[in-house]
């Protein structure tokens, strides 16, 4: 279980005597694999350690679209955190290549660019679906794959 602790500041001034709130939420860790698919090394540790700080296992990483379909058939993680922009092919091509070869692995697309951008191939894609990377957590991740993406 992984727990985290706010600090709650009401949006206007406080009163004398007044004080901040304290919220503890709890929610299940996950119990999951996960390679990483980005050409940015910093992107991939920061989501890295932000994932695994969520209970994730982080099993692998890859720079390209061709490591990330070997490290997959390899390692058949239960998600894959995919770029979309990659220098040797996109994320979709990655995507439709991984559901090609029978990978069982969740792909969830991720990028800088706004979502809006791919909504049309988003679609169609053999994807569970898209976080943008500054949106990227334990919980965000979890709530995308449990299929409440409101």
């Amino acid at each position: 279980m992984v727990v985290m602790l706010a600090r709650v500041f009401p949006l206007c001034r406080l009163g004398a005597g007044e004080q901040t709130g304290t919220v503890i939420a709890t929610f299940p860790a996950p119990q999951g694999t996960l390679v990483i698919v980005d050409d940015h090394a910093r992107f991939r540790e920061a989501a890295g350690e932000r994932l695994a700080a969520a209970g994730w296992r982080i099993v692998g990483e890859a720079a390209t679209g061709a490591a990330a379909i070997d490290l997959v058939a390899r390692l058949a993680p239960d998600v894959v955190l995919l770029d979309v922009v990659l220098p040797d092919m996109d994320g979709f091509a990655v995507a439709d290549r991984l559901a090609a070869a029978g990978s069982a692995s969740a792909v969830v697309l991720t990028s800088g660019h706004d979502r809006r951008d791919f909504s049309a191939r988003l679609q169609s894609a053999p994807v569970r679906g898209f976080l943008p990377k500054e949106m990227i957590s334990g919980p965000a991740l979890a709530t995308l794959l449990a299929g409440d993406q409101s």
